[in-house]
């Protein structure tokens, strides 16, 4: 099977220089792979999603038998001893990915947030584990920060999404506005559909300061990145409310923007 080599580097990388050369190349590692999952689920690059992903799941038991196939499954293999990284790490995300080709449908927010569980709470899980942030509380923090990201991310690409025939809005929330899932996937009524948005975008909220409260309570400086994220895309989640939760295309902040989120996350680290 193919390995793509185009990995994109994560937008908060500098916010890991403080850690060890281990734990840094570690994430890289693991960013690496769920960047290749993105792409498998998302580019038209992969033919065969399904059996690349199918490849996937059986390198990762490779992987925790001791004997991977890939130079990316041979550096995770080291990492996963080196840090005890559990194989759920990775083969819930690419369940997640998976139900992405499947086109899974989201009846409820309780079904909406299986998918969250997977494609970010578990990022959010493993890339603590690296850090070194353990218990409860990360495993909290991992759950509020990663479910207020990813709806963040879903209330931004609904036309992304849709052009892929994709709709992650819970059905029972169009519902309460008149909406049905192919007036999403047309780009129909747009004023409901915000309405939609904005009930999604409170809830976002609500878990960026539940996160904010758990990081208060974790090591200040690991909590580094954790609130470089939480303030580059809450700040992205109010530019999107300012602009009346439009769907035509994404709303995303300038590179000036996101340095504006970078800045207060690190005044809130050392300053406050």
């Amino acid at each position: 099977m193919a390995e793509n080599k185009s990995y994109k580097k994560s937008s908060f990388g500098p916010a890991f220089l403080f850690l060890p050369k281990r734990r840094r190349a570690a994430l890289a590692d693991y960013y690496e792979f769920c960047r290749l999952m993105d792409d498998i689920a998302d580019e038209p690059t992969f033919p065969e999603p399904g059996k690349e992903l199918s490849y996937w799941e059986e390198e990762i038991a490779r992987i925790f038998a001791g004997n991977p196939e890939t130079q990316l499954g041979k550096q995770l293999a080291q990492d996963v001893k080196e840090f005890n990284i559990t194989k759920d790490r990775f083969l819930l995300l690419i369940e997640g990915m998976r139900a992405d080709l499947q086109g899974k449908r989201y009846l409820s927010l309780t079904e909406l947030e299986w998918y969250l569980y997977r494609v970010a709470v578990i990022v959010g899980m493993a890339t603590l584990d690296i850090i070194g942030v353990y218990g409860p509380q990360a495993e909290q923090l991992a759950k509020d920060l990663g479910g207020a990201v990813q709806l963040t991310n879903i209330i931004r690409d609904v036309s992304v999404d849709a052009q892929m025939g994709r709709v992650y809005l819970p059905e029972d929330y169009l519902a309460q506005e008149g909406l049905i899932r192919e007036d999403i996937l047309a780009g129909r009524e747009v004023e409901k559909t915000a309405r939609v948005l904005a009930k999604l975008a409170l809830l976002a909220r609500k878990l960026y300061r539940r996160a904010e409260v758990q990081m208060r309570r974790l090591p200040r400086l690991k909590m580094l990145p954790c609130r470089m994220m939480a303030c580059v895309y809450a700040k992205n989640l109010a530019k999107i409310k300012k602009n009346g939760f439009q769907t035509v295309k994404p709303v995303k902040l300038t590179k000036g923007e996101k340095l504006q989120g970078v800045f207060h996350a690190w005044k809130n680290t050392f300053l406050a």
